[in-house]
């Protein structure tokens, strides 16, 4: 519960507000899949899940950089 109440964004509501649009307009054009999918779809913000919501595609790069000086040889091939 206390994930669902916390940690709020513009990001996150735009996602919500969208998925609600898609459950309606399913409802509305009886294409009970888009109901689902809004199901699903509004699942995600809710529990602040999905790949960017909780860091998941973070990487381990790090912008330091090398002071070797490394030279590149190059072979010519005919």
């Amino acid at each position: 519960m206390k994930n669902i109440l916390s940690n709020w964004n513009f990001m996150r509501i735009l996602r919500l507000v969208m998925a609600v649009f898609i459950i309606f307009q399913g409802f509305e054009t009886e294409q009970w899949l888009f109901v689902i999918a809004g199901f699903i779809f509004a699942l995600l913000p809710l529990f602040n899940i999905g790949c960017c919501g909780t860091s998941g595609c973070n990487t381990n790069f790090s912008s330091k950089k090398d002071n070797q000086n490394n030279e590149t040889t190059f072979t010519e091939i005919k």
